[in-house]
């Protein structure tokens, strides 16, 4: 061999050896966890657009920096000891950490701490107390023009102006709840307060749960057990009855809106006129087949007109609010899935339909704003692809449709307030995470943070994305994570993760294709890791959610099953070692396909399972299976406990004593069936833990799953 190939040779070793070393390290419990700073994704921390202006914010190194859209350069404007030199000042606590700040114009931020609302200027490099509140509040919710604050303590809702607390409610029975979420957060509702445009006034929600029956929930906490109750309206029982308040703080005199009959009905989508004279609610029947747009006078609390209805003969489900026109108030953008995909309409205050501005066979997710003359509107949808999330725009004279995030992937996006940039962050399969800045034109103008892959030192399975056919040939989008060190020659055990359920995609276009840590940490421990989205999950249209109404565990049972036939014919997969694993919805999931397809799976894990949905609350529960009063077939079908007699293989159902999502109740019922029935079954409770085990138990959580699998399926 001559002294030209050994030298190449020995170059070809040594960076083979060090890519070989470099991808050595193995994830661990804690890295599944984020316990691991290491492995995140870098980010742009608090990142934000500085009002109407092209300029942009963000947190590095406990400094404000400022950035400009048009340069890359970079100036720290406002140091973490800048700052605290400024609250000495006004005898106010100093802090360790940069707080989270809003920007309400070009040079000057808000924030909140410990109950107090500080503004400071950067052009006058001067700090100001705003106002302030008790530090017992909760529901904080801040008015950016007049900066009176509403909160609430305990079930009674309170404004803070200028320092002074105003009483707003002051309901003694504690089963009257004032200015917080109310319809079991449904309906894309988040908060329970609603500043007027300008601050002048404040509507909120008033909700009556007496006629609720109390659940109880244990508290193991004391010596003697206490029951604490909890208000659980289960589907076909009595719900609580909801109304709107306009409250004036000068006149400090509360005015409810007549939303009248039935007192059974969903008040969503709060919407203020932007002239402040009237309110929009969303009102939906308690079958959600049938909504109204109506208006109402915030002086009087009168109806004042229905501008549009629609109907659905198996639900409709507003969660989208009304986007007003700046430059033509009279007019705004309405979300609807009424030609089977959820699009954007425009219509006029009138109730007049001016024209659908966007269509086909995708679904529009978010809506972003309008540029600066409300010419052009920009939103994110599945345009793309099912499993992509891009950015566009729409003109609105037109409807000519732009993409303007040039990249395949999942993407998020901040409009700057005069709608000339857009920061895109996004992920994608093969990207961890990137910040980009654009204009309208989709230009790249600059790139703010370029991807940087945290587990690119680390060993992880081959993962792939792509789809089988349903039984209808609807396509069903599948994720699949080869074990490390895959050999073909082998055969190994299988991991089906699933959900399943409504609002929810498991697979996208994102990093590790949205995998997470867990199922490449089982990926890492010998399983071919694999997920399908079946009918019923999200992003795909009305059709495809909708085939589970009142019927659900069947057509997704099915689905699985073909994700499980598809298994089947891969030669490294052991037909006889295959398990699946979910949570919630894919807990239920999980125990129907062991149930339903008895001995195709050796081993299962069920966490905070719905088993009979009878015992699921009204609002989610009745969308999707009506009342079993009216669906007494469907939920027979439904309900596991029906299908006890069918298990086969090993099952360790897991629950949180104080689940108030999914009542204990649920698997409680399951395990007594069990003992009834002879039939053995694995059982194990986090006491104390809600609907999902989080902090430092998680390890716990994971370790159980892991170790279960690793008993019974290796």
């Amino acid at each position: 061999m001559s002294k030209l190939y050994k030298l190449l040779f020995l170059v070809l070793f040594v960076v083979s050896s060090f890519f070989a070393f470099a991808q050595d390290k193995l994830l661990t419990l804690k890295d599944v966890v984020w316990m691991n700073p290491e492995i995140y994704p870098p980010s742009l921390q608090k990142l934000q657009w500085m009002g109407k202006s092209d300029n942009f914010v963000f947190i590095a190194n406990n400094n404000l920096v400022k950035g400009k859209a048009t340069s890359e350069k970079r100036d720290t404007i406002l140091s973490i000891n800048e700052l605290n030199t400024e609250l000495v000042k006004l005898n106010a606590d100093s802090i360790k950490k940069f707080p989270s700040i809003t920007f309400i114009n070009d040079n000057i931020f808000i924030f909140n701490k410990k109950g107090k609302l500080f503004s400071f200027d950067l052009i006058a490099e001067k700090l100001q107390l705003l106002n302030e509140y008790d530090k017992k509040a909760k529901n904080i919710d801040i008015d950016k023009n007049t900066f009176s604050i509403a909160y609430t303590k305990d079930n009674n809702l309170f404004i803070a102006v200028n320092g002074q607390e105003i009483l707003v409610t002051n309901d003694k029975d504690k089963e009257i709840v004032n200015g917080k979420a109310v319809h079991r957060v449904e309906f894309g509702i988040k908060k329970g307060t609603f500043w007027s445009p300008e601050g002048n006034l404040l509507a909120f929600y008033r909700k009556d749960e007496t006629m609720v029956t109390d659940y109880p929930l244990v508290n193991i906490n004391k010596r003697i057990a206490e029951v604490e109750n909890t208000k659980y309206p289960m589907a076909g029982m009595k719900s609580h009855h909801v109304t709107l308040g306009i409250f004036n703080p000068l006149t400090k005199q509360t005015v409810f809106i007549k939303t009248g009959e039935p007192a059974e009905q969903y008040l969503t989508n709060i919407s203020w006129s932007p002239n402040e004279k009237y309110i929009y609610i969303v009102v939906l029947n308690r079958d959600q087949n049938h909504l109204k747009l109506n208006q109402y006078d915030v002086i009087t609390g009168e109806f004042v007109k229905t501008l549009f209805e629609e109907k659905d003969e198996k639900y409709v489900e507003p969660e989208h609010g009304l986007y007003f026109l700046k430059t033509n108030p009279g007019q705004f953008i309405w979300f609807s899935e009424r030609d089977g995909y959820n699009h954007l309409y425009l219509y006029d205050t009138d109730g007049n339909l001016i024209k659908q501005l966007t269509k086909g066979k995708w679904v529009v997710t978010d809506f972003l704003g309008f540029d600066e003359k409300d010419k052009t509107a920009f939103f994110i949808s599945t345009k793309e692809s099912p499993i992509e999330k891009n950015i566009y725009s729409v003109d609105l004279k037109n409807l000519e449709i732009t993409r303007l995030s040039p990249d395949k992937g999942t993407h998020k996006a901040k409009i700057n307030g005069n709608g000339k940039y857009i920061i895109d962050i996004y992920s994608s399969t093969k990207i961890a995470k990137e910040y980009k800045l654009l204009d309208t034109k989709a230009k790249v103008v600059q790139i703010l943070l370029e991807d940087k892959d945290p587990l690119k030192d680390y060993n992880l399975g081959e993962m792939s994305i792509f789809t089988i056919k349903a039984d209808d040939n609807t396509e069903l989008y599948c994720r699949l994570i080869k074990p490390i060190d895959f050999d073909p020659k082998k055969k190994y055990p299988v991991f089906i993760y699933v959900y399943g359920g409504p609002h929810a995609q498991l697979i996208t276009d994102s990093w590790l294709g949205d995998a997470g840590l867990f199922l490449n940490y089982m990926a890492e421990q010998g399983y071919v890791v694999f997920t399908l989205d079946n009918r019923g999950s999200a992003n795909r249209g009305l059709d495809f959610e909708q085939a589970i109404f009142r019927n659900v565990g069947t057509f997704e049972v099915n689905d699985q099953m073909k994700g499980v036939e598809y298994l089947k014919s891969l030669d490294f997969v052991d037909t006889e070692r295959l398990g699946v694993d979910g949570w919630s919805y894919g807990g239920f999931m999980t125990i129907s396909m062991m149930l339903k397809k008895p001995g195709v799976f050796k081993v299962g894990c069920a966490g905070g399972p719905v088993i009979d949905w009878k015992y699921y609350e009204v609002m989610y529960g009745e969308r999707y299976m009506d009342t079993p009063e009216n669906n007494q077939e469907g939920y027979e079908n439904a309900s596991l406990l029906n299908y006890v007699d069918k298990l086969k293989g090993k099952l360790l159902i897991i629950h949180g004593t104080s689940d108030p999502t999914v009542v204990w109740q649920n698997s409680l019922n399951f395990i007594k069936k069990c003992v009834d029935e002879g039939i053995q079954v694995d059982y194990f409770v986090y006491p104390g833990h809600p609907h999902n085990v989080r902090g430092k138990d998680r390890m716990h959580l994971y370790k159980k799953i892991e170790t279960y699998f690793k008993d019974y399926l290796k």
